[in-house]
């Protein structure tokens, strides 16, 4: 979903950082050999996702939703020398095609990982995170945030994808669709939590900025 008309869109991604020749490549394939590849953060978000934990400089970096990697390429730009990602997915299936791309990149080594519901993985890992990015099923969000607030750092960010929802926020609600409900929801609770400050940017499907005060 693109929120501004297409020929501006394509001068924005003209005009911008463009996606390094292995995310080129892990793109095509996921068109190639992967279901609903347009679930993936594609080369404008991703140098945006790119940007941001390049000013962050993360230690640690959690993704909750893994997909085929390429959003955990983009993050892993950011880290510190000894850094690490630890990203989470359900999705058995995508485990080798993720990995095969990671050790391609020279951040290899420090990404990790972990198969299963995010909500039982999260409280197995000792450590704190800089940098959280939450792009996973969105009826989660509310649970996801509260589970990971108390392990971002004061001052740490997390970047929630889809909050947009293909601008279903502000169209006549259908009491049935459950993900919208859930979207809206996690929208309202960013917005009156008084421990983040909190920006929405009109980015593909609507991309979350919340900083912890």
């Amino acid at each position: 979903m693109h929120f501004i008309r297409e020929a501006l869109d394509q001068y924005v991604v003209a005009h911008s950082e463009s996606e390094p020749e292995l995310l080129q490549q892990l793109t095509r394939e996921t068109f190639q050999k992967i279901l609903q590849p347009r679930m993936s953060s594609g080369p404008y978000q991703g140098r945006v996702l790119s940007m941001i934990s390049k000013l962050i400089h993360p230690e640690n970096i959690l993704e909750i939703g893994t997909f085929t990697g390429y959003s955990t390429l983009c993050l892993a730009e950011g880290l510190k020398p000894n850094g690490t990602i630890d990203t989470i997915d359900i999705n058995e299936e995508l485990f080798d095609f993720q990995r095969h791309f990671f050790d391609k990149s020279e951040y290899g080594a420090r990404i990790f990982q972990h198969l299963g519901h995010a909500l039982e993985v999260i409280p197995t890992l000792e450590k704190t995170f800089d940098l959280v990015f939450i792009d996973a099923d969105k009826d989660n969000y509310v649970n996801y945030f509260n589970l990971i607030i108390n392990r971002l750092k004061k001052g740490g960010i997390i970047l929630s994808d889809n909050v947009l929802w293909s601008g279903k926020v502000i169209e006549p609600l259908d009491t049935k669709d459950k993900m919208t409900k859930a979207v809206m929801a996690y929208n309202t609770l960013l917005k009156a939590d008084d421990r983040v400050e909190t920006v929405v940017l009109p980015i593909r499907d609507g991309l979350t900025i919340s900083r912890k005060r």
